[in-house]
């Protein structure tokens, strides 16, 4: 796929990040994963990014990743575009992106860097490495140590043409009204925070209608109404489901550090579709959060 046109394909409607499948040893199950793409896929995401922070990408070996980006593609193959999660040291970055564009990908999403602070000048040499491997399309995370300026993002974008998107998970509005005041329909920008449904209606006021859910992993239909609503400016349905479902929702996942991809496998889990345990260092959630979250999704009717 050509970097624009998957350009357009992220401009509009909802995206998600599949979980990651494992088993009771915690080792990935691709048979369980492609049945949970197979579920998903005709709820209507414009695309679906495997591997991703919520598909525990920092808990994958590279032999996993390549197997979970294996499997993703061919399930999806003319249904919905795969996006695959890289990041890591440059070079680790750099392979993991040359092999999710062989298997298939239709683009990348890069996740920030690890560890060490950087500079400016460093970020912008790590994101240019990235993008000048591959030829597909990229999208750049701004998260945690990974924080771009609108100066080192122009610099980026006259650098590389397959550096497509902007996706923020900082929450800073006056940075993000600066980027997109400042590049314009240069890149798509996806809103990018943890339960991102409960700034829709900020960030589309900015200018960043499209964002990614988490909880479309376990209510599909309830992600797509509310995404349908917010571009409707339905208001009476987004306060309705944020008071029923999120401000709950955001109550559980806020109990620990790690819950904002524990609870969406828990999720997964009491909707039948488990995904398995997460890895260490995350930790699932107690029988009496279960217990709560279930009787949220239960509230919310059949999906």
């Amino acid at each position: 796929m050509h970097p624009q046109d998957l350009k357009k394909i992220l401009s509009s409607g909802l995206l998600s990040f599949p979980i990651t499948d494992f088993d009771e040893n915690g080792d990935f199950r691709a048979d369980t994963y492609a049945e949970r793409l197979e579920w998903l896929a005709p709820y209507g995401a414009s695309a679906l990014f495997a591997a991703g922070g919520t598909g525990e990408f920092f808990s994958l070996t590279p032999n996993e990743y390549t197997d979970v980006i294996r499997t993703a593609v061919e399930t999806c193959r003319g249904k919905v575009p795969i996006l695959a999660g890289v990041g890591g040291p440059t070079r680790t970055a750099i392979a993991l992106a040359q092999d999710a564009q062989r298997l298939g990908a239709q683009g990348l999403l890069l996740l920030p860097h690890y560890l060490t602070e950087a500079s400016q000048d460093g970020l912008i040499e790590h994101v240019a490495e990235v993008c000048k491997s591959v030829s597909i399309g990229v999208v750049v995370y701004n998260r945690a140590n990974c924080r771009l300026t609108p100066d080192s993002l122009e610099k980026l974008a006259a650098r590389c043409p397959n550096l497509i998107g902007f996706k923020d998970g900082i929450g800073d509005i006056e940075l993000m009204v600066s980027i997109w005041r400042r590049m314009g329909d240069r890149f798509s920008y996806l809103g990018g925070l943890p339960t991102a449904e409960v700034y829709a209606g900020a960030y589309k006021a900015i200018g960043t209608p499209v964002y990614s859910s988490a909880v479309f992993n376990f209510v599909p239909k309830l992600a797509m109404d509310f995404y349908h609503a917010t571009a409707a400016d339905d208001f009476a349905t987004t306060n309705r489901l944020i008071d029923e479902f999120f401000l709950p929702y955001l109550e559980i996942r806020n109990r620990k550090a790690g819950y904002a991809v524990s609870i969406v496998k828990a999720g997964a889990r009491l909707v039948g579709h488990s995904g398995g345990p997460v890895r260490a260092p995350l930790t699932d959630l107690t029988a009496e959060e279960d217990e709560m979250l279930l009787k949220l999704i239960r509230a919310q009717g059949a999906q």
